[in-house]
Formats: structure tokens, sequence, C-alpha cells
């Protein structure tokens, strides 16, 4: 191989390093970014947990309440 096909091959190996570096260098952001919608999602997602507790005690709670229209029938045969 000659020195100036030998040269060509190396700038060209130099040209594709940079791109691959500039891409690797993207994919790294976008991994951070990623990172960051991750923790809003599990975040997200505990408050759901905190709000379907708080449905299921306010269920039971209601479980053992009498209606209106009971409490009026127990009044009329009282």
């Amino acid at each position: 191989m000659d020195k100036d096909t030998k040269r060509e091959f190396q700038n060209l190996g130099r040209v594709v390093k940079k791109g691959f570096d500039y891409v690797d260098k993207r994919f790294n952001s976008v991994d951070k970014r990623f990172n960051s919608v991750d923790k809003r999602f599990d975040r997200v997602e505990n408050r759901l947990d905190i709000l379907e507790q708080g449905q299921e005690d306010i269920k039971l709670r209601l479980d053992n309440v009498a209606y209106r229209f009971e409490l009026q029938d127990l009044e009329k045969t009282s």
C-alpha cells in the first residue's frame, strides 16, 4: 500500500471515529434524560399508590356507615 492510500485510510478512520464519538456523546445525553423521566414516573407511580390506598381506606370506612334511609326507617320504628 502506498503512502497516499495509507494516509487516506487514516484520515477516513479519524473521520469515522469522530462520527462515532459524537453519536456516543449524544446517546449519553439521551440516557441521562431518560433517567430523569424514569425518576419522574417513579414519583407519579408512588403518588398513585398513595391515592389508591386512600380510596381503599375510604371504602372500608363507608362499609360501616348506615345509609340515611336506613336511619330514617329506624327513627320511624322507634
